[in-house]
């Protein structure tokens, strides 16, 4: 493994990811994280966390084909691509989609609080205009919304709007995180949680020769909609992977769709309805992973929990996401990147390290990103236990775990002396369902099976339920 630049822990974060994954120490020797230092203006370690996660879901890619019967090869990681790719940067037809809502970000309240909303769905904006008592729709203002909370405590806020199913952070310090019973609930955990849930034989993986791609023939259903997830069965695709992503034909989803939805299939079920839960059991029953990110229980009321679907997959790797882990009093909360970073300290942190006189947040959805690369990583890892062991598998990651782990890399000396970069040396361009797409690569190399999404992304529902 490449040797650790004093302002480069990369490494030493990959090896510690992969060892508590319990995966061979000899893969170790095959990765190389290049760059060093930082690479966007931040207060935090956000580029080792974006090489190492990345690292880690490469480097097991390149793992799982060993284990297919072909030699080791070199994973690499350069880091400033990976932070240009977690920049999230798209254009479809040369135009560039906005990121937020119009009256999403950060508010004062009384007494010095500030609140973050997040208003990207209009079920949520309108939710959030209605407690506070304005008009719903998009016609509302910021500076309308601002006086509405000018009066409100930050925390009550968000106690409130949490009851009303809306999602809406207060903005803490480390210290008042680190006091809130949440906190400790998610630093219990382990950042991607592996667990053996039953007895299954080792499921046998189709045959691939030497040029075939590491994850070819695998199996993975993304029931999935807001970048982490995405993200992370979109870096499966890269590597081969038949990604078919199940989106609900009644649920919104994000302009970004477009972007992660590279190298995937795209259907729709309805959950809600016999058929629609028919037809997503019949693909469970021929799947390897199947990756979700709604709230803790959604699925489950559902009959989909990672238990069930053992007993319905004997083998089966059963991916969740969540924002604040599953445990604790927050164990059932919504959340989004943004979100989280409020509500863990990270904007406060940020603004006292820069200067500002308000929160600021991270200059990327690191949160969003790291967690889906590590999505990827735990998913793969499983896979490799699952064949090495047998059994059915449990890989739990939390956008809260990952601010937890992020706060425990430290701080970086000088990480605002540098701008934030450009995408233009990696940028590709490509058709779409959507238009024609410019985005980012893929980030992570291997030498002798390059990444590449063969499909290109297309809208919700464009594919039949079923497998190619």
């Amino acid at each position: 493994m490449s040797t650790a630049h004093p302002s480069n822990r990369s490494p030493a974060v990959l090896a510690a990811l992969w060892r508590d994954a319990g995966l061979p120490a000899a893969a170790l020797a095959h990765a190389d994280l290049h760059g060093s230092g930082p690479v966007v203006p931040s207060h935090f370690a956000i580029a080792d966390a974006a090489q190492a996660s990345l690292g880690a879901a490469t480097l097991a890619a390149a793992e799982i084909r060993h284990c297919r019967g072909h030699g080791r090869q070199h994973a690499r990681v350069d880091r400033a691509h990976v932070v240009a790719q977690s920049l999230g940067w798209f254009s479809l037809d040369g135009v560039v989609p906005p990121a937020w809502d119009p009256i999403a970000g950060l508010y004062p309240c009384a007494e010095g609080g500030w609140v973050r909303l997040h208003t990207n769905f209009a079920h949520h904006r309108d939710g959030t205009l209605r407690l506070l008592g304005l008009p719903e729709g998009a016609a509302t203002t910021r500076e309308s919304v601002a006086a509405a909370l000018r009066d409100w405590h930050a925390e009550a806020f968000e106690t409130a709007a949490a009851e009303a199913g809306l999602v809406v952070s207060a903005a803490r310090s480390f210290a008042e995180w680190d006091a809130h019973p949440q906190a400790a609930a998610v630093a219990a955990q382990p950042l991607v949680r592996l667990e053996r849930i039953g007895d299954a034989p080792a499921l046998a993986w189709p045959a691939i020769d030497a040029r075939a791609q590491p994850l070819a023939g695998l199996r993975v259903l993304d029931l999935t909609r807001i970048l982490a997830g995405p993200v992370g069965c979109r870096t499966l695709a890269a590597h081969g992977a038949d990604v078919l992503m199940i989106n609900s034909p009644h649920l919104p989803n994000i302009d970004g769709i477009a972007e992660v939805s590279r190298g995937k299939r795209s259907a729709h079920a309805d959950l809600r309805t016999p058929e629609g839960r028919a037809a997503l059991d019949a693909l469970v029953a021929d799947a390897h992973v199947f990756v979700q990110g709604y709230r803790p229980g959604g699925l489950a009321s559902l009959g989909y929990s990672p238990e069930a679907l053992a007993r319905a997959r004997p083998g089966i790797v059963a991916v969740s996401l969540s924002a604040y882990g599953t445990t604790g009093p927050w164990g059932a909360r919504r959340g989004f990147d943004s979100l989280v970073q409020t509500a863990t300290g990270f904007n406060l942190d940020e603004a006292a390290a820069a200067g500002a006189g308000k929160p600021q947040a991270m200059p990327l959805q690191i949160l969003d990103f790291a967690a889906g690369f590590l999505l990827a990583f735990g998913a793969q890892a499983a896979l490799l236990r699952q064949a090495a062991e047998g059994g059915s598998w449990r890989v739990d990651v939390s956008l809260a775990g990952v601010a937890h782990w992020l706060r425990g890399l430290g701080p970086v000396e000088d990480g605002f002396a540098v701008e934030r970069p450009a995408p233009d040396p990696w940028l590709v361009s490509e058709p779409s369902g959507f238009g024609r797409l410019v985005g980012v690569r893929h980030a992570g190399e291997l030498a002798d099976t390059p990444p590449v999404w063969r499909l290109p992304s297309m809208p919700p529902g464009s594919h039949p339920a079923r497998w190619a």
